[in-house]
């Protein structure tokens, strides 16, 4: 190259370019937020900056197709810990309704400083309660502030416990109410462009907390719109009781009623469809958000991941609500989903290279991002994660880099780079207002916990 790079990671014991390619000994070179090349030891470029990843793992970022970051105000609450998913959403109801526009900053600078110390470089947000508004705005904010990369779902409930449904009213809106914020969020914070750190999609919460006129008119402000939809599906053996009841059809027979099946659309869990009604999902390109943690912890059954692969749907990986899941670790879902694809499927169901694909193009695709996330080709974003593995944990480890990855954790970022820019350098954040949003965030989980 006839001029220096921006940024070269290199030295790397294995560079994983995508679930295709792997360079022993490789480079990356970053130049104006993209990558501009990969190679070998011996070829690389000079660089305004260089990072060493000699004796480390370099991936692609890890992208979280489903998360609630608000949820670390309230995380291992004790009255709720095991409950059903039900008892669990109507114990933290009551406290997410002293939910405001600084605690839900203060969450999502948390939240996100905790994901990029898990691997993970871009993440979706369903924020689903809103008893105050532009706290959506106020994530966004807290996203752009750290130079995160960040697909802000805009979630809703309409149907409060008054109407047949499970929250408050609290936490609820009109319908009216939904929709024009939806419309305001888009045009305000929604950034179509390749690229792009902020993108917004919508996402009424779930059929048990949101009328059919609010899925459906969602549906077409989407579409007009051309942004992404999102929601919770066939999640609980619960929803298939309350929609066969209140709708006289099951989950996936509503949502296709409603007008969402179709590549705009990602659902989290998906546990229990039939087998026709995921023949149907695939043919749509609908994809889910494989949620491992959450799964277990609820004591639910997950889904169907190696068949749904099979069938070409696209799967990604989901942390879920850090007051379920309590955490926010890409790595640690993406072991999970290892774990739990050979606890299903034998040991032949699912390899370490699986796992990370799932959390890489698998979620990329969910996001509607295939092209530019996911993969370290030539043209990429560039967000890429320096892997770092105690030399302990690493002992007699000498065959499968990235088998090693996952099988003898944990695992940490060393550096994570988002478009470019370095956000955690040898295992800390570079986030200078993360002290204060620590602090910050103590005396609200208080309030919000009601704890002296």
């Amino acid at each position: 190259m006839s001029s220096a790079v921006d940024l070269l990671v290199k030295d790397a014991e294995l560079l994983v370019v995508d679930g295709d390619r792997e360079i022993p000994g490789g480079w990356v070179a970053v130049t104006n937020g993209r990558v501009t090349a990969v190679g070998g030891a011996g070829s690389e470029p000079e660089a305004r900056t260089t990072v060493s990843a000699a004796r480390r793992l370099v991936t692609p970022g890890l992208v979280n197709t489903h998360h609630h970051i608000y949820q670390n105000l309230t995380r291992a609450y004790a009255p709720a810990v095991n409950g059903t998913l039900f008892d669990w959403l109507t114990t933290l109801y009551p406290l997410w309704a002293a939910l405001d526009e600084e605690a839900a900053y203060v969450s999502a600078y948390v939240g996100m400083t905790e994901l990029l110390m898990g691997g993970c470089t871009t993440s979706s947000d369903h924020l689903y309660v809103h008893p105050r508004p532009r706290l959506v705005d106020a994530e966004i904010r807290a996203a752009r502030d750290i130079g995160f990369r960040f697909h802000a779902t805009r979630g809703s409930m309409t149907r409060s416990v008054e109407d047949g449904g499970l929250p408050p009213r609290s936490v609820t809106q009109s319908t009216d109410e939904v929709l024009a914020d939806s419309e305001r969020l888009i045009k305000a914070q929604h950034d179509p462009e390749p690229g792009a750190l902020i993108r917004v999609a919508l996402a009424p919460c779930s059929p048990f907390s949101v009328t059919k006129e609010v899925m459906t008119a969602t549906a077409e402000l989407a579409e007009r719109y051309d942004v992404r939809l999102h929601t919770h599906l066939a999640e609980d053996h619960d929803e298939d009781t309350y929609c066969l009841e209140t709708y006289g059809c099951r989950p996936v027979e509503y949502f296709e009623d409603c007008g969402w099946m179709s590549e705009r659309t990602w659902v989290a869990h998906c546990i229990y469809p039939n087998d026709d009604e995921l023949a149907r999902l695939a043919a749509a390109g609908v994809g889910v958000a494989h949620c491992p943690s959450s799964n277990m912890l609820i004591g639910g059954g997950t889904a169907r991941v190696r068949e749904m692969r099979e069938l070409g749907l696209p799967v990604g990986i989901g942390c879920d609500g850090s007051a379920s899941t309590d955490h926010a670790s890409l790595w640690m879902e993406t072991r999970n989903a290892l774990l739990l694809g050979r606890y299903r499927g034998g040991p032949g169901a699912m390899t370490a290279r699986d796992a990370l694909d799932i959390a890489t193009r698998g979620s990329a695709r969910c996001l509607g991002r295939a092209e530019e996330l996911g993969h370290l080709r030539p043209g990429a974003c560039a967000d890429l994660v320096v892997w770092d593995l105690h030399e302990v944990a690493l002992a007699g480890a000498l065959s499968d880099p990235v088998e090693a990855w996952l099988r003898c954790g944990p695992a940490r970022a060393w550096t994570t780079v988002v478009g470019g820019r370095i956000l955690v350098d040898r295992g800390e954040p570079v986030l200078p207002g993360l002290t204060q949003a620590l602090k910050d965030h103590g005396r609200i989980a208080r309030r919000i916990q009601r704890a002296t």
